[in-house]
């Protein structure tokens, strides 16, 4: 079995806690090393995920001949710097969402990877892998739900911890970043296009002075997609696709459970129809479709070029807060 050597920049806890375990149960990914500042903690995680080798920076990791690919979890303002970085020490990289701050800084990290054509580039949304999101785009495709007229979907966590990253407005943090990056992304998605406006509306933390709610209208022109998220609401996540002849509802859209099957459902006419996914880790999926693009030379299944779509969107809706009009892409 051909296998992709793995590395991972940083000890951040969603590389240990969900990506690196997924991946190291990958057919085609084998995790080869990781790096802290910090070379006893890494040490300490290389030990605790039977990781082969440990380094106390991240340079030292790019420059090991035997890592093919990087896998960067680094905080938000971190990914395209590093990114770059990979690049130019020749490695194939994975980076965690937002691709960027903005669609400037995504653009400089495309330029960069068009100087190394052989490389492979891909933001880590890993949720487009599932089964379930598949299924669902499928469903539009073929009309299940009539024509395509409205997504409402919803993305909230409680977090109120100063010292998190996600809380940290110097770095990247606040909500439409962390998470409704996602409710950009499956619009997008689904659509299957760019929007044509957008409206946003923020409600920002005093002292950390982070958005910690925001709700947005994208404008498709056949259609709009709403959406809210915050991180300092209820946990809840829910999507809903909504056409002219039914509906197309996801359960647990974002964080799908590896061990059990996923659900969403199919309503028209009346009736409802209730679907099940077989269980399936999306960490897993999206380290096997890049690691099979890096083996085979393919395309990576979602191209950089989306990445800065997305943080066009996002840009857009934060500038439509500011000046409190709808704003044109």
């Amino acid at each position: 079995m051909r296998r992709v050597r793995w590395g991972q920049l940083s000890t951040a806890n969603i590389g240990l806690k969900k990506v690196l375990p997924a991946m190291s149960r990958s057919e085609h990914c084998e995790i080869t090393a990781i790096a802290s500042r910090d070379l006893a903690r890494a040490r300490e995680v290389a030990q605790q995920l039977n990781i082969p080798k440990a380094y106390g920076s991240y340079e030292e990791l790019l420059a090991d001949p035997e890592i093919d690919a990087i896998y960067n979890p680094l905080p938000n303002h971190l990914h395209v710097p590093w990114s770059i970085k990979a690049l130019e020490a020749g490695k194939h990289v994975l980076c965690e969402k937002p691709i960027a701050l903005s669609a400037a800084e995504a653009e400089a990290l495309v330029e960069a990877a068009r100087k190394h054509p052989r490389l492979k580039v891909m933001e880590a949304f890993m949720y487009r892998h599932h089964p379930q999101w598949q299924r669902a785009k499928q469903l539009v495709k073929e009309g299940a739900v009539g024509e395509l007229r409205t997504i409402q979907s919803f993305f909230a966590y409680y977090l109120v911890d100063p010292t998190n990253v996600r809380n940290r407005a110097d770095i990247g943090g606040g909500g439409l970043l962390d998470i409704g990056c996602y409710n950009v992304s499956l619009s997008r998605f689904v659509f299957d296009e760019e929007p044509r406006r957008v409206v946003g509306v923020l409600d920002f933390d005093p002292k950390m002075k982070i958005d910690r709610l925001a709700s947005g209208i994208m404008d498709f022109g056949r259609g709009t997609s709403i959406f809210t998220c915050a991180t300092q609401l209820s946990r809840y996540e829910r999507v809903n696709i909504v056409g002219t002849e039914g509906r197309i509802e996801i359960e647990l859209p974002f964080n799908a459970p590896p061990d059990r099957p996923c659900k969403l459902w199919r309503a028209r006419g009346g009736a409802i129809e209730e679907i099940s996914l077989p269980a399936a880790n999306h960490y897993s999926l999206q380290g096997d479709l890049m690691s099979l693009a890096i083996l085979n030379d393919t395309p990576v299944p979602t191209p950089i070029e989306d990445a800065v779509a997305n943080m066009r969107v996002i840009d857009a809706l934060f500038a439509s807060a500011r000046e409190g009009a709808w704003v044109s892409l």
